[in-house]
């Protein structure tokens, strides 16, 4: 009689599971995806949804903006400084400003450099809110974007007032700024920044402490601190991948090398950790600490560098109204005195105190001073810490008495820190693409130039 032995039910170990089979794709996202920040062109070599290689194409707002520089005159350049990083054209502005002046060994007037100072940072400001509303709508919430633009718009007010331009000013000049400060724009900027402080921890609500936000952004996209220097990394790009308990340097060129006497502020440079309260105060409180996930040089400091640089502009903003309002009533006590000498002097002395005064008045409490008729020979670079990054510039003047230059060259903070997009986007998803580049905080207008 037959038998029937039961079936094995051991699993046979030689089996393997092969999941499902996917082909490698090359995926354009760009040139007109609204969450590359500009246009700008990425090919995203794919297998499945994961990302094994990013290609950035750059190009599309080139508009020799180097070459136009070396046929005018570098007041008449002043405007195409503008149209580089357009979401801070002030800074723009200053960092070729100081270039020239470099190269001509001009020294500024106290109070212009005060007036640079203030604008800068406000710039900052309106440059940095940005970037966070249009990271919200990268990441699919449009909340933010409206708080950030209302606070933005009353920046663009005051600086219309200023220079009479919402976006391209071409107010800080070579020499100083084109004009002084309009009457009573001191106690209405001190107003907005008594507005804004309040203004921040909603943004941290909306945004920084998001459970939706932090999901997207932590332990996304990191950014080793070897990495971020071998590229050229700087910025908030660079100091979210520093670590200050270590003993990295406070990567900032206001507290490195210090322009326009900002050694004479007081303001922290924004380095992680955040697990303390070493930025905490009395006037803003606890700052939100780092949340569960993150790591060092991932999506969500880079974004939290910027939200505490906000912070610190305000502060540096409040120093220079401050410093003002007391250069103002120092010219105002000088002008005084220089009218009691004067009045019923002889011609010689007369003359001797116009001359006096007139020396006081370009040391100390003017806002501009001419620049020399031509350029001298020679070359200089100088860079200054914009928004994004480091912004250099490098200008060269000819043999000849010419007030052309003969080479300008633009160092970009943007086109460095969008060269480790491949590295720090290979392993990701394609989901996290928008959320890694617009970490980054790029704008094309000054990659290309």
């Amino acid at each position: 009689m037959a038998t029937v032995t039961a079936p094995d039910t051991k699993q046979d170990q030689t089996v393997v599971e092969f999941d499902v089979r996917t082909d490698e794709m090359l995926v354009n996202m760009g040139p007109q995806h609204p969450s590359t920040h500009g246009v700008l062109r990425l090919v995203l070599r794919t297998d499945g949804e994961v990302i094994s290689e990013v290609t950035p194409h750059l190009g599309y707002l080139h508009r020799c903006a180097e070459k136009i520089g070396e046929n005018v005159t570098p007041i008449q350049f002043i405007p195409y400084t503008d149209r580089m990083d357009y979401l801070a054209g002030m800074n723009m502005n200053l960092a070729y400003s100081i270039a020239v002046e470099k190269l001509c060994g001009m020294k500024l007037p106290e109070k212009a450099n005060v007036i640079r100072v203030l604008i800068a940072e406000m710039n900052r400001i309106a440059s940095h809110l940005v970037g966070m509303g249009a990271y919200g709508l990268d990441l699919g919430t449009f909340s933010p974007f409206l708080y950030a633009f209302r606070e933005r718009e009353m920046i663009l007010d005051l600086f219309e007032e200023v220079c009479g331009a919402r976006l391209t000013y071409s107010y800080i000049t070579v020499g100083g700024a084109h004009d002084d400060l309009p009457d009573g724009w001191v106690e209405r900027c001190r107003q907005f920044l008594d507005y804004l402080k309040p203004r921040i921890g909603e943004y941290h609500a909306l945004l920084t402490t998001n459970q939706i936000f932090v999901q997207r952004t932590a332990n996304i996209g990191i950014l080793p601190k070897d990495r971020a220097l071998s590229y050229g990394c700087t910025g908030p790009m660079l100091r979210g991948s520093l670590d200050r308990t270590k003993g990295d340097p406070d990567w900032d060129l206001r507290k490195i090398e210090p322009y326009c006497g900002y050694e004479h502020y007081d303001f922290k440079a924004v380095i992680p950790p955040f697990t303390d309260n070493y930025y905490d105060d009395e006037e803003f409180g606890v700052r939100p600490r780092t949340p569960r996930g993150a790591v060092l040089g991932d999506s969500w400091h880079r974004f939290y560098v910027r939200m505490l640089e906000v912070v610190e502009s305000i502060k540096i903003a409040e120093q220079a109204l401050a410093k003002y309002s007391a250069l103002a009533a120092e010219a105002e006590e000088a002008r005084r005195e220089h009218e009691r000498k004067t009045a019923g002097a002889t011609p010689e002395e007369k003359k001797a105190a116009d001359q006096k005064y007139q020396e006081l008045q370009s040391r100390r409490f003017a806002h501009r001073i001419e620049m020399p008729r031509h350029l001298p020979a020679g070359e200089a670079y100088a860079e200054t810490e914009c928004p994004r990054g480091q912004m250099g510039f490098y200008v060269v003047g000819g043999p000849g008495k010419s007030l052309v230059p003969l080479r300008v060259r633009a160092r970009s903070s943007s086109f460095c820190n969008l060269s480790v997009t491949n590295e720090i986007c290979r392993g990701c998803l394609i989901a996290d693409v928008p959320a890694i580049v617009g970490s980054i905080d790029i704008v094309m207008g000054e990659i290309d130039r």
